[in-house]
């Protein structure tokens, strides 16, 4: 994997598929973010988006998961 392909959970699109790869949030948001099932290695699918754009919906690990846009930033992906 090229660092080319990391990105930030934010920045993908409607419908697009990804692999958590890591964090750059502050302790308290990474460990609830990986009791809520998100973790390293983890697939999803960006569902929807709120009407302004935030929060972003997720589906991981079978439930869907709305994040804001300030924690999406902080967890990085490639896409699949």
């Amino acid at each position: 994997m090229t660092a080319e392909s990391r990105e930030s959970l934010g920045t993908l699109s409607l419908g697009q598929k990804g692999r958590v790869l890591g964090f750059v949030l502050p302790p308290e948001q990474r460990q609830r973010l990986l009791e809520m099932g998100l973790t390293v290695g983890a697939q999803f699918e960006v569902v929807r988006f709120a009407p302004l754009g935030d929060p972003i919906e997720i589906k991981v690990r079978g439930y869907y998961l709305s994040l804001r846009k300030n924690e999406a930033s902080g967890v990085l992906v490639e896409k699949l």
